[in-house]
């Protein structure tokens, strides 16, 4: 069995590994509010609407998936000409590391999936969408795109989510043009005739969609072995990996070996897109040559991790690498983060309705006055995050014999406070990029300041936030430590 280490190396193959996946992509849009009166007009409620998002959903979410975890993506779908159609254009030429080839279909409507929640509660989910074959013309436009694709991609990821891209007629063809050019494929099926996927090397059905296409049972691990077993003999595929949720994963090889995974996650907040997280770990995994029980596994404890985060999220490398090394850099054991993880977390928390606070500095002897600073500024709001100097970017500010603790050292001891929710460490001179990333509700410095000259207070009150001059606690300074211990 591959230890702990030996996994949290395999992370590291994942960064640039070319993959190339076909599948129907979504506009995921998310419309929130609050829902806090009765409508007089029906027995429901009424959302007042205070903002909205979009993101990529469906199979675009697969893509997200794998641009976190550092692989270079080609991405094969179609969309309407419409304007939903190329707002999925735009957000996927934003992503790094993405090269799109969309089929154009006119007289199709790009599917878009509006979720009105209030808080974190989903009130009504509203589809627009065109479920059917692609054209001709689309689908030959697919196919010669695959082709060329595969010169490149190590593996074929096939998204199905039941819209037109991936239709009866289509995979046979995919999956024949991986096979002749020696690439595995990976299917996240759809419907209950997996005979579609015949030749593909693992499919990744959940639970309820094994029981579906087989009609067998599936409670416990006896059943689940015996309904895969029966999906390889009559589907013609080589390995089935079955996700079941508390249960974890079964992955079942055609060769015979079983391997039951127990679930890695510690709180469940949220399952929307953790198939997405699978797949893509999965099959970057595979693609890096990672052995397939090996990636199984890092496809199990990205599971874990995606699942304790609100909404369709993505798991970055950092955090599989921490699972592996038991510090989960998304709970409580430790509040350190990269910015994008700090950005996916600090928009959890605004979707859960809490105000989120921002203050940054060096830090570089922690004092009294730096301890009042900080319980001021969490006692203004319900999450505190604290932007913290990198190395270089003190010795920029205070000179090259500073500082005289290093950034490992001070992100440990703030995030060991319980006034700090979050501490991200920025490389930059002011913690202007940081601010504008995260859009915290309240900006908090020292009264030392006047608000015209804190950085990013402009930022915050623009979009509604509010700049809190904290109180100081006199007689304390780094500076002034360090001068007493020179002399």
């Amino acid at each position: 069995m591959t230890d702990q280490s030996q996994l949290a190396d395999y992370v590291g193959l994942l960064k640039d590994i070319p993959v190339l996946v076909v599948g129907d992509v979504m506009l995921d849009r998310y419309v929130y509010g609050d829902a806090s009166r009765i409508s007089p007009e029906a027995p429901i409620p009424v959302l007042a609407i205070d903002h909205e998002t979009a993101m990529l959903g469906g199979a675009g979410n697969v893509v997200r998936n794998l641009v976190a975890l550092g692989a270079k993506v080609e991405f094969i779908s179609a969309i309407g000409d419409d304007q939903a159609g190329r707002e999925v254009r735009h957000l996927l030429e934003s992503e790094e590391g993405v090269t799109p080839r969309l089929a154009v279909e006119s007289g199709r409507r790009t599917s878009i999936k509006t979720r009105f929640c209030a808080g974190s509660q989903q009130l009504l989910r509203a589809d627009h969408e065109t479920v059917g074959p692609l054209s001709k013309g689309g689908c030959d436009d697919i196919l010669e795109a695959v082709a060329r694709g595969l010169t490149q991609a190590r593996i074929l990821i096939l998204s199905d989510y039941g819209k037109g891209v991936l239709s009866a007629q289509t995979l046979p063809a995919l999956i024949d043009l991986a096979s002749q050019a020696g690439r595995p494929v990976v299917a996240d099926p759809k419907g209950i005739d997996y005979a579609r996927y015949r030749g593909a090397t693992l499919l990744t059905p959940n639970r309820r969609e094994l029981a579906e296409a087989t009609q067998m049972p599936v409670k416990d691990d006896a059943a689940v072995l015996a309904a895969a077993n029966h999906l390889i003999k009559t589907s013609g595929v080589q390995n089935v990996l079955v996700t079941r949720s508390q249960d974890g994963m079964s992955l079942v090889e055609g060769a015979g070996a079983v391997h039951h995974l127990s679930a890695e996650a510690r709180e469940v907040f949220d399952v929307s897109g953790a198939g997405d997280t699978v797949i893509a770990t999965l099959s970057a995994a595979l693609a890096a040559g990672v052995p397939l029980v090996a990636a199984a596994r890092l496809a199990n404890a990205a599971a874990g991790i995606v699942v304790g985060k609100v909404g369709t999220a993505v798991v970055h490398p950092e955090e599989l690498v921490a699972a592996f090394h038991h510090q989960d850099l998304w709970q409580a054991e430790s509040n350190l983060a990269s910015l994008d993880q700090a950005r996916e977390r600090v928009a959890a928390w605004k979707r859960k309705g809490f105000k989120v606070g921002f203050t940054n500095g060096c830090f570089d002897l922690l004092h009294p006055g730096h301890v009042s600073l900080l319980a001021q500024a969490r006692a203004a709001c319900d999450k505190l995050v604290v932007g913290l100097n990198s190395d270089a970017s003190v010795a920029r500010l205070k000179g090259p014999t500073r500082p005289v603790q290093s950034e490992a050292a001070r992100a440990a001891v703030l995030a060991s406070l319980a006034s700090v929710d979050l501490v991200v460490i920025f490389g930059e001179d002011t913690p202007l990029k940081t601010i504008e990333s995260l859009r915290p509700d309240l900006l908090v410095k020292g009264a030392d300041y006047s608000v015209d000259k804190v950085v990013g207070a402009d930022l915050v009150q623009g979009w509604g936030g509010r700049v809190l001059l904290a109180d100081l606690a006199q007689g304390h300074s780094t500076s002034a430590t360090i001068a007493r211990l020179k002399s």
